[in-house]
């Protein structure tokens, strides 16, 4: 609970400060860096938690995760002074809540970027299945479900790590509904399969697909919200980001409870297909948003 809520700080923060330190125009890379790390830390941590865990004992496992976040507020305190912009009144407590909600008011183009989040994570995030879709349409047990969760992250990191060219594309918002269809495209294409191979190269390909669409929704987000507001937005951003698969994974069960799991998988995903088509429809400024030049 205690990490939860200075995430919830932390988060944000780091977000809102990474425009003023690298610059507008090495934002997607810089995105694009943060997905690498994210991804691959979430492949290895829990892989080298195993080992150190069976050979050493929980003990130093939690010891080693102690020292890591010591090094880790070493290099955030390690960080430049970068004091908020301070040519607007600061709101504090639920007024800067509502400011940053109200920011979004008349603004499209970002009202897209999480309703974007929001097709994708509700319709086509069938994780909470993959234990029963293991045994049900792979036979399979155990060491299958952990292949089904890690297939995602590995597409991610792959993904992020080959996604050098996401700097020179101006086009950000078809970028990101691109991204989304054929996230749910696979994701429909995983649930029709019975090969065990295929199976999990689509869930990559998804995860992969994933990734590009969270770099340009961050890029979009942090060029189009002026400094102050920032910190609130990237919140708000947090709070679809963390709240969207939750969401997800009771949409799949309840499908999946009323028809089959099978049928909840590829139902998501045409879902997340025909949802990306009517926001594109629906919002055409999103759709042919270019992003700034500096």
């Amino acid at each position: 609970a205690v990490l939860a809520f200075v995430s919830a700080i932390d988060s944000p923060t780091r977000s809102a400060m990474t425009p003023r330190l690298i610059g507008h125009d090495l934002l997607p890379a810089a995105l694009t860096l943060n997905q690498v790390v994210w991804n691959g830390t979430a492949l290895a941590g829990p892989a080298v938690a195993g080992i150190v865990i069976a050979r050493l004992g929980v003990g130093w496992a939690y010891g080693i995760d102690l020292a890591t976040y010591l090094a880790m507020i070493w290099a955030a305190w390690a960080l430049p002074r970068m004091a908020p912009d301070v040519s607007h009144e600061a709101k504090t407590g639920t007024a800067a809540i509502r400011e940053g909600f109200a920011f979004l008011k008349g603004k499209p183009v970002l009202q897209s970027t999480f309703v974007a989040d929001i097709i994708a994570m509700v319709f086509g995030m069938p994780r909470a299945l993959f234990p029963i879709l293991a045994a049900s349409s792979f036979g399979r047990g155990p060491e299958v479900v952990g292949l089904l969760f890690a297939a995602p992250a590995v597409g991610a990191l792959v993904g992020a790590l080959t996604a050098g060219w996401v700097g020179r594309v101006r086009r950000q918002g078809a970028a990101v509904l691109w991204a989304v269809v054929f996230w749910g495209a696979g994701i429909a294409a995983f649930g029709l399969v019975r090969d065990l191979r295929i199976a999990l190269a689509l869930l990559a390909l998804a995860g992969a697909a994933d990734v590009i669409s969270a770099v340009f929704r961050g890029t979009i987000l942090q060029l189009a919200v002026p400094d102050h507001l920032r910190g609130r937005l990237s919140a708000i951003h947090t709070l679809v980001v963390t709240g969207g698969p939750r969401l997800g994974d009771l949409e799949a069960g309840l499908v999946a409870q009323a028809f089959t799991p099978t049928i909840s998988v590829v139902s998501g995903g045409v879902l997340c297909v025909l949802g990306t088509v009517a926001l594109a429809a629906l919002v055409p400024s999103f759709r042919r948003y270019v992003a700034p030049t500096t």
